[in-house]
Protein backbone atom coordinates (compact mmCIF):
# COMPACT_ATOMS: atom_id res chain seq x y z
CA UNK A 1 0.00 0.00 0.00
CA UNK A 2 1.62 3.40 -1.04
CA UNK A 3 1.92 6.31 1.62
CA UNK A 4 -0.07 8.93 -0.58
CA UNK A 5 -3.19 7.57 -2.59
CA UNK A 6 -5.12 9.88 -4.82
CA UNK A 7 -8.09 8.01 -5.43
CA UNK A 8 -10.27 8.78 -8.51
CA UNK A 9 -10.19 12.93 -7.16
CA UNK A 10 -12.23 15.58 -9.23
CA UNK A 11 -12.50 19.07 -8.66
CA UNK A 12 -14.23 22.24 -10.02
CA UNK A 13 -14.70 25.68 -9.07
CA UNK A 14 -18.09 27.50 -9.32
CA UNK A 15 -17.84 31.34 -10.04
CA UNK A 16 -20.41 33.76 -8.09
CA UNK A 17 -21.82 34.44 -11.65
CA UNK A 18 -22.93 30.49 -11.42
CA UNK A 19 -20.38 29.40 -14.00
CA UNK A 20 -18.55 26.09 -12.97
CA UNK A 21 -14.52 25.56 -14.01
CA UNK A 22 -13.47 22.01 -14.16
CA UNK A 23 -9.55 21.92 -13.18
CA UNK A 24 -9.31 17.96 -12.19
CA UNK A 25 -11.51 15.30 -13.46
CA UNK A 26 -10.40 11.54 -11.81
CA UNK A 27 -6.80 12.03 -11.02
CA UNK A 28 -5.42 8.78 -9.25
CA UNK A 29 -2.07 8.82 -8.27
CA UNK A 30 0.03 6.59 -5.74
CA UNK A 31 3.43 7.64 -3.71
CA UNK A 32 5.56 5.60 -1.96
CA UNK A 33 6.93 6.32 1.44
CA UNK A 34 10.54 8.50 0.95
CA UNK A 35 9.48 8.94 -2.86
CA UNK A 36 10.27 12.09 -4.47
CA UNK A 37 7.45 12.79 -7.15
CA UNK A 38 7.66 15.44 -9.93
CA UNK A 39 4.22 16.62 -11.32
CA UNK A 40 5.10 18.40 -14.61
CA UNK A 41 2.74 20.27 -16.62
CA UNK A 42 1.40 23.60 -18.47
CA UNK A 43 0.87 26.66 -16.74
CA UNK A 44 -2.93 26.52 -15.52
CA UNK A 45 -3.60 22.71 -16.33
CA UNK A 46 -4.39 22.82 -11.84
CA UNK A 47 -0.92 20.99 -10.79
CA UNK A 48 -1.51 23.68 -8.00
CA UNK A 49 -5.41 22.88 -7.20
CA UNK A 50 -3.93 19.06 -6.89
CA UNK A 51 -0.99 19.74 -4.96
CA UNK A 52 -3.49 21.25 -2.55
CA UNK A 53 -5.73 18.80 -2.69
CA UNK A 54 -3.48 16.09 -1.74
CA UNK A 55 -1.75 17.85 1.01
CA UNK A 56 -5.50 18.48 2.92
CA UNK A 57 -5.57 22.17 2.10
CA UNK A 58 -8.42 21.90 -0.60
CA UNK A 59 -11.15 19.07 -0.36
CA UNK A 60 -11.53 17.24 -3.23
CA UNK A 61 -15.08 17.14 -5.06
CA UNK A 62 -15.04 13.40 -5.56
CA UNK A 63 -12.61 10.76 -4.62
CA UNK A 64 -10.62 10.21 -1.62
CA UNK A 65 -7.22 11.51 -0.35
CA UNK A 66 -5.59 8.67 1.82
CA UNK A 67 -2.22 9.12 3.49
CA UNK A 68 -0.62 6.73 5.72
CA UNK A 69 -4.02 4.29 4.79
CA UNK A 70 -6.35 6.58 6.34
CA UNK A 71 -8.25 8.92 4.90
CA UNK A 72 -7.12 12.21 4.88
CA UNK A 73 -9.48 15.06 6.46
CA UNK A 74 -7.82 18.50 7.00
CA UNK A 75 -3.93 18.96 6.76
CA UNK A 76 -1.63 16.09 7.56
CA UNK A 77 -0.24 16.75 10.87
CA UNK A 78 3.50 16.10 10.06
CA UNK A 79 3.29 17.75 6.75
CA UNK A 80 5.12 20.80 5.39
CA UNK A 81 4.28 22.78 2.22
CA UNK A 82 6.50 25.34 0.55
CA UNK A 83 4.95 27.56 -1.71
CA UNK A 84 6.74 30.04 -4.64
CA UNK A 85 5.39 33.21 -2.65
CA UNK A 86 7.28 32.65 0.46
CA UNK A 87 4.16 32.83 2.85
CA UNK A 88 6.84 34.72 5.45
CA UNK A 89 5.66 37.28 8.18
CA UNK A 90 7.16 40.61 7.47
CA UNK A 91 6.99 41.63 10.90
CA UNK A 92 9.05 38.90 12.04
CA UNK A 93 13.17 38.20 11.65
CA UNK A 94 14.04 35.23 9.03
CA UNK A 95 14.97 33.01 12.81
CA UNK A 96 11.31 34.33 13.88
CA UNK A 97 9.54 33.05 11.18
CA UNK A 98 11.25 29.58 11.54
CA UNK A 99 10.56 29.34 15.52
CA UNK A 100 7.10 29.71 15.01
CA UNK A 101 7.02 26.91 13.04
CA UNK A 102 9.24 24.79 15.36
CA UNK A 103 7.04 26.11 17.98
CA UNK A 104 4.02 24.80 16.73
CA UNK A 105 5.16 21.43 16.17
CA UNK A 106 7.10 20.88 19.10
CA UNK A 107 5.25 23.05 21.81
CA UNK A 108 6.86 21.17 24.41
CA UNK A 109 10.19 22.53 24.01
CA UNK A 110 12.05 25.57 25.71
CA UNK A 111 11.68 29.01 23.86
CA UNK A 112 15.76 28.59 23.38
CA UNK A 113 15.65 24.90 22.16
CA UNK A 114 12.88 25.84 19.88
CA UNK A 115 15.20 29.09 18.66
CA UNK A 116 18.84 27.32 18.64
CA UNK A 117 16.80 24.48 16.22
CA UNK A 118 15.36 26.78 13.71
CA UNK A 119 18.72 28.44 13.53
CA UNK A 120 20.11 25.29 13.30
CA UNK A 121 18.20 24.75 9.28
CA UNK A 122 18.93 28.72 8.60
CA UNK A 123 22.46 27.99 8.86
CA UNK A 124 21.86 24.41 6.43
CA UNK A 125 20.42 26.85 3.67
CA UNK A 126 23.68 29.28 4.35
CA UNK A 127 21.41 31.97 6.29
CA UNK A 128 23.63 32.18 9.18
CA UNK A 129 24.49 35.91 8.99
CA UNK A 130 20.90 36.69 8.31
CA UNK A 131 19.26 35.70 11.14
CA UNK A 132 17.84 38.29 12.68
CA UNK A 133 16.89 39.94 9.10
CA UNK A 134 13.47 40.91 7.87
CA UNK A 135 11.76 39.10 5.04
CA UNK A 136 12.27 42.98 3.45
CA UNK A 137 15.83 43.10 3.86
CA UNK A 138 16.18 39.62 1.91
CA UNK A 139 16.70 38.73 -1.66
CA UNK A 140 14.03 36.28 -3.77
CA UNK A 141 16.42 33.76 -3.40
CA UNK A 142 17.14 34.56 0.31
CA UNK A 143 13.23 34.70 1.50
CA UNK A 144 13.14 30.98 0.00
CA UNK A 145 15.50 29.54 1.29
CA UNK A 146 13.84 30.59 4.69
CA UNK A 147 10.80 28.99 3.49
CA UNK A 148 12.67 25.63 2.69
CA UNK A 149 14.15 25.54 6.43
CA UNK A 150 11.10 26.49 7.56
CA UNK A 151 9.68 23.14 6.35
CA UNK A 152 12.81 21.34 7.07
CA UNK A 153 12.64 22.49 10.73
CA UNK A 154 9.44 20.94 11.61
CA UNK A 155 10.75 17.68 10.55
CA UNK A 156 7.98 16.71 8.15
CA UNK A 157 7.48 13.09 7.34
CA UNK A 158 5.71 14.41 4.03
CA UNK A 159 6.86 17.62 1.84
CA UNK A 160 4.66 19.31 -0.62
CA UNK A 161 6.58 21.69 -2.85
CA UNK A 162 4.38 24.19 -5.12
CA UNK A 163 7.40 25.12 -7.77
CA UNK A 164 9.16 26.87 -5.44
CA UNK A 165 11.76 28.25 -7.64
CA UNK A 166 9.93 28.98 -10.34
CA UNK A 167 10.37 33.19 -9.35
CA UNK A 168 13.99 32.76 -9.33
CA UNK A 169 16.93 33.20 -11.45
CA UNK A 170 19.10 30.69 -12.59
CA UNK A 171 21.99 30.05 -10.83
CA UNK A 172 19.53 30.83 -7.12
CA UNK A 173 17.31 27.84 -8.50
CA UNK A 174 20.35 25.80 -8.73
CA UNK A 175 21.63 26.59 -5.37
CA UNK A 176 17.98 26.22 -3.76
CA UNK A 177 17.70 22.74 -5.86
CA UNK A 178 21.04 21.28 -4.48
CA UNK A 179 20.56 22.36 -0.83
CA UNK A 180 17.08 20.86 -1.01
CA UNK A 181 18.64 17.30 -1.73
CA UNK A 182 21.08 18.10 1.14
CA UNK A 183 17.94 18.75 3.50
CA UNK A 184 16.57 15.54 2.56
CA UNK A 185 19.79 13.45 3.55
CA UNK A 186 20.78 15.41 6.28
CA UNK A 187 16.78 14.56 7.87
CA UNK A 188 18.24 10.97 8.12
CA UNK A 189 14.55 9.78 7.47
CA UNK A 190 12.48 9.42 4.54
CA UNK A 191 10.65 12.31 3.64
CA UNK A 192 7.73 11.72 1.00
CA UNK A 193 7.88 14.21 -1.28
CA UNK A 194 5.52 15.85 -4.03
CA UNK A 195 6.34 18.26 -5.98
CA UNK A 196 4.97 20.29 -9.19
CA UNK A 197 6.98 22.05 -11.56
CA UNK A 198 7.48 23.37 -15.49
CA UNK A 199 10.78 22.63 -15.48
CA UNK A 200 11.67 19.12 -16.62
CA UNK A 201 15.72 19.32 -16.21
CA UNK A 202 14.02 20.07 -12.19
CA UNK A 203 12.36 17.30 -12.37
CA UNK A 204 15.05 15.13 -13.65
CA UNK A 205 17.42 16.32 -10.86
CA UNK A 206 15.77 15.64 -8.07
CA UNK A 207 13.07 13.13 -8.54
CA UNK A 208 12.33 9.68 -8.32
CA UNK A 209 9.44 9.68 -10.56
CA UNK A 210 7.75 12.10 -13.12
CA UNK A 211 4.46 12.49 -13.66
CA UNK A 212 2.78 14.29 -16.72
CA UNK A 213 -0.14 16.00 -16.49
CA UNK A 214 -3.15 16.98 -19.09
CA UNK A 215 -3.75 20.36 -20.20
CA UNK A 216 -7.50 21.49 -18.91
CA UNK A 217 -9.94 22.09 -18.29
CA UNK A 218 -10.64 18.36 -16.65
CA UNK A 219 -6.99 17.58 -16.08
CA UNK A 220 -5.34 14.04 -15.04
CA UNK A 221 -2.45 12.10 -14.88
CA UNK A 222 -0.31 10.60 -17.51
CA UNK A 223 1.36 7.18 -16.83
CA UNK A 224 4.57 7.65 -14.87
CA UNK A 225 8.32 7.90 -15.99
CA UNK A 226 10.48 6.69 -13.66
CA UNK A 227 13.72 8.52 -13.47
CA UNK A 228 16.60 6.06 -12.99
CA UNK A 229 19.61 7.91 -13.02
CA UNK A 230 22.37 7.85 -10.35
CA UNK A 231 22.56 10.02 -7.44
CA UNK A 232 23.97 12.26 -6.55
CA UNK A 233 23.00 14.39 -9.49
CA UNK A 234 24.45 17.59 -10.75
CA UNK A 235 22.67 20.00 -13.22
CA UNK A 236 26.05 19.71 -15.21
CA UNK A 237 25.83 15.97 -15.65
CA UNK A 238 22.91 15.76 -16.21
CA UNK A 239 23.61 17.78 -20.00
CA UNK A 240 25.78 15.09 -20.80
CA UNK A 241 24.30 11.97 -20.09
CA UNK A 242 22.50 10.00 -22.50
CA UNK A 243 20.06 8.34 -20.52
CA UNK A 244 19.20 11.63 -19.26
CA UNK A 245 19.01 13.27 -22.52
CA UNK A 246 16.14 10.26 -23.37
CA UNK A 247 14.65 10.88 -20.18
CA UNK A 248 14.11 14.09 -21.31
CA UNK A 249 13.02 13.86 -24.60
CA UNK A 250 10.29 10.85 -23.29
CA UNK A 251 9.09 13.74 -20.66
CA UNK A 252 8.86 16.46 -22.89
CA UNK A 253 6.81 14.12 -25.42
CA UNK A 254 4.37 12.97 -23.42
CA UNK A 255 3.70 16.41 -22.58
CA UNK A 256 3.38 17.68 -25.81
CA UNK A 257 0.85 14.97 -26.19
CA UNK A 258 -1.28 16.17 -23.42
CA UNK A 259 -1.00 19.31 -24.40
CA UNK A 260 -2.62 18.26 -27.77
CA UNK A 261 -4.86 16.11 -25.84
CA UNK A 262 -3.03 12.89 -28.03
CA UNK A 263 -2.02 10.68 -25.81
CA UNK A 264 -1.02 7.24 -26.74
CA UNK A 265 -3.69 4.54 -24.89
CA UNK A 266 -1.13 3.56 -22.58
CA UNK A 267 -0.86 7.46 -21.29
CA UNK A 268 -4.70 6.91 -20.52
CA UNK A 269 -3.97 4.16 -17.66
CA UNK A 270 -4.87 5.05 -13.95
CA UNK A 271 -1.40 6.51 -13.29
CA UNK A 272 -0.72 3.87 -10.35
CA UNK A 273 -1.36 0.75 -13.15
CA UNK A 274 1.63 2.30 -15.66
CA UNK A 275 4.86 3.02 -15.04
CA UNK A 276 7.84 3.58 -18.39
CA UNK A 277 10.94 2.79 -16.74
CA UNK A 278 14.37 3.79 -18.51
CA UNK A 279 14.74 0.68 -20.46
CA UNK A 280 11.52 1.25 -21.72
CA UNK A 281 12.39 4.80 -22.78
CA UNK A 282 15.44 3.21 -24.60
CA UNK A 283 14.10 0.80 -26.23
CA UNK A 284 11.46 3.20 -27.66
CA UNK A 285 14.50 5.22 -29.15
Amino acid sequence: MAFIELNWVSKAFRSAAGSTRHVLENVTLAIEAGEFVSIVGVTGCGKSTLLKIAAGLVPPDTGEVRVGGKSLVGVWENAAVVFQNYSLLPWFSALENVRLAVRSTFPSWSSDRQRSHARRYLELVGLGGALHRRPSQLSGGMRQRVAIARAFATEPTLLFLDDPFGALDALTRGTLQHELTQLRSVAGRPVTTLMITNNVDEALLLSDRIVPMTRGPRATLATSIAVELRRPRTAAQLLHDDQAARLRGHVIESLTACVRNAERPSSRIPERHGLITAAQVESQT
